[in-house]
């Protein structure tokens, strides 16, 4: 690949890490997928060269197009000691906090007052709203591929506890909760207490958590064949309420640690 062309995917590189431009952006009240972002991204990966980005004792090998991003005090993001990741063209706002060790990849999006917390992954592409909390070991997964597949989007104020699992293009909508050990991909269907019906994928195979929805993970019996005999139950996340004030004072992150 030609050096011009690296030198413009580098400045590529620059406008996400700027959030000039995103992969995903709401638009009349709709998540749309600026498909062509996604398009350069992957551009990235196929024009760079495997090089040597060891340091010291630690081997790391990867492409020189896109490596571990740098940041400065004007940053204002502050990135906890302790082995922590963020690589190139991720847009971390000023005020986020990221907790070793964490990892954010490509063509993320992180607004302000969100904290990343310890074991946490934020996938390619996925997008986060300000003053999230990403709680220790849970993932938002990533997506390149298809180039039009909506990426994993979670919305303003959120709370996400341990050991979560977000992916294949769910959206978590503002001031959700969700409960330690969930996990939501567009196979798992949502039980919503309060009303006694299932939330399904939408017709673009999103699962879409209502806003203010408080999830935890819970079963459901097989209705039908053998399992039904056996006494099977299915995983399925809950919304047992709507988020109030009790739960808001319950999952506050203080501004002092901010």
């Amino acid at each position: 690949m030609a050096t011009s062309d690296k030198e413009k995917f580098a400045e590529f590189c620059g406008r996400l890490e700027r959030g000039e431009v995103r992969v995903a952006e709401k638009k009349d009240g709709e998540w749309v997928v600026n498909q062509w972002v996604k398009e350069e991204i992957l551009k990235g990966f196929a024009c760079g060269e495997l090089i040597d980005m060891s340091l010291g004792q630690f081997n790391f090998y990867d492409k020189d197009t896109i490596a571990p991003r740098e940041f400065s005090l004007e940053s204002k993001v502050r990135i906890v000691p302790g082995g922590s990741s963020v690589r190139r063209g991720a847009y971390l706002a000023p005020g986020v906090i990221v907790m070793p060790p964490a990892y954010v990849n490509i063509g993320a999006y992180i607004d302000s007052g969100t904290m990343v917390d310890s074991h946490a992954l934020v996938g390619s592409c996925a997008q986060v709203g300000k003053n999230v909390h990403l709680a220790a070991a849970s993932q938002l997964g990533g997506v390149l591929e298809p180039v039009g597949a909506l990426p994993v989007i979670v919305e303003d104020n959120v709370f996400i506890g341990g050991n979560c699992g977000i992916y294949e293009g769910t959206i978590i909508e503002q001031n959700a909760v969700i409960g330690t050990g969930v996990v939501i991909n567009r196979s798992t269907a949502i039980y919503d207490a309060t009303t006694g019906d299932y939330i399904h994928p939408n017709d673009k195979g999103q699962v879409v958590v209502p806003a203010g929805a408080v999830v935890v993970a819970g079963s459901r019996p097989i209705v039908r064949g053998p399992g039904k005999e056996a006494g099977v139950h299915l995983y399925t996340p809950v919304i047992v309420k709507y988020r109030d004030e009790k739960t808001s004072s319950a999952i506050t992150l203080e501004d002092l640690l901010r």
